[in-house]
């Protein structure tokens, strides 16, 4: 019941079938880190119709990066990108996302599947209701696994995860922040970058902002055996925290909820089995550095009931079809992660001095240039703003009418 699984669930209710959505959790879940909406999000978000459920909660404080010390300079902000994307909080989309979600829609929640086995008429899915401790065997049409990085219907269907998460050699920890950390004015976002660490502080207009620490690692298992906090406290204690990340950290003492995780994508040959196939994070994880997690969940679930209903009879070539429109898009996100990433975590001085002097690049032609290519503007806009449905559909239209 993340915002793929709801949204998939809504369009294929639509095109005419009767999903059952099964959640492991006992209840619908809340909350989340910050993200960002491009134009290819707002755009499937919209055919979806659940675009004006949401809004953006881009602050107009000035953006800073900051020394530990206090000390800050003009940074660069992510509605400055091209399409002046959408800042928000991932409870925002899953709310929005569960408000469409048909009233006929059947929700199972506490229920996770354990074995799934197929033939060219349907699958069958064993589901294990682990309040009860009872399990039962359907058969289904169709089977959609959104259920995230580490997917229970990938490795049922697919294979082990092992085959298809690659580490980038990095760990994230996002929380929401209640107030404001020190140091810092209402409603100002500001970035520390240091060499293999950095901390964000995504600030909103309307809402308590939320935080983002991400560190290079050698050994992702080894992050694992501390605690988070105790963790996090060791990758920044090289010298004195400083007001804003000393309280951030100590804002970690008391959340409700922590995010911390490796950063890994998805690879995989295919996202789709005979009756079964993968959507979201599940399919293709580009990671948080991308910022197209939720634009790219939203896009495939609008995508794959457009398909489904323009192959009503196949669903394999439904399912082709959605691939081959889908994965062109999917690909450059995952192939550009490298360089995404180092907009948030810099691996030395030079990276840092360039980023630094970013502003001051700006005020000049040729400085636009050199930024605009380094930072990919051009990518950004004809990749992450992409009405992808629309031009998905128009690309099928064209196939079959020859």
């Amino acid at each position: 019941m993340g915002v793929s699984g709801l949204a998939t669930a809504t369009r294929l209710r639509r095109a005419g079938w009767r999903p059952v959505l099964v959640e492991r959790a006992p209840a619908r879940r809340t909350g989340g880190y910050f993200i960002v909406l491009f134009g290819a999000g707002k755009a499937a978000a919209a055919r979806l119709g659940l675009l004006d459920a949401v809004h953006d909660r881009s602050t107009t404080v000035p953006k800073l990066d900051i020394e530990r010390d206090g000390t800050g300079r003009p940074g660069m902000s992510f509605s400055e990108l091209p399409g002046k994307p959408w800042t928000m909080l991932r409870g925002d989309i899953e709310d929005a996302a569960f408000s469409i979600l048909p009233d006929d829609v059947e929700l199972r929640f506490s229920v996770v599947p354990t074995l799934i086995e197929q033939d060219t008429d349907g699958v069958d899915v064993t589901l294990l209701d682990t309040g009860a401790g009872t399990s039962t065997t359907e058969r289904f049409e169709l089977v959609v696994g959104a259920d995230g990085l580490h997917s229970t219907v990938r490795r049922l269907a697919f294979g082990p995860s092992g085959q298809y998460l690659r580490h980038l050699g990095y760990m994230i920890a996002a929380y929401q922040f209640r107030g404001t950390p020190a140091g810092l004015r209402p409603g100002q976002a500001v970035t520390l970058l240091e060499p293999d660490r950095s901390m964000w502080v995504f600030a909103y207009r309307d809402h308590d902002p939320t935080i983002l620490l991400t560190y290079r690692t050698e050994d992702v298992a080894a992050e694992f055996r501390e605690s988070p906090v105790e963790r996090l406290r060791s990758v920044f204690a090289n010298r004195p925290l400083g007001t804003t990340l000393g309280d951030v950290l100590d804002g970690l003492e008391t959340t409700d909820e922590l995010l911390f995780d490796s950063a890994e994508q998805v690879r995989m040959d295919t996202w789709h089995r005979g009756r079964v196939v993968l959507v979201g994070d599940a399919a293709w994880c580009v990671t948080l550095y991308a910022g197209m997690g939720v634009s790219t969940g939203l896009t495939g679930a609008e995508l794959l009931g457009t398909m489904l209903e323009r192959h009503p009879d196949d669903v394999g070539a439904a399912l082709s079809a959605w691939e081959q429109a889908l994965r062109p898009y999917v690909e450059h996100y995952l192939d550009g992660a490298s360089a995404d990433r180092r907009i948030f975590v810099v691996d030395n001085r030079m990276q840092l001095m360039f980023r630094r002097a970013l502003p001051w690049l700006r005020r000049y032609r040729l400085g636009r240039r050199l930024a605009a290519r380094l930072v990919r503007l051009d990518e950004i806009a004809k990749y992450k703003n992409a009405d992808i449905v629309g031009a998905a559909t128009k690309t099928e239209g064209t196939a079959v009418t020859r």
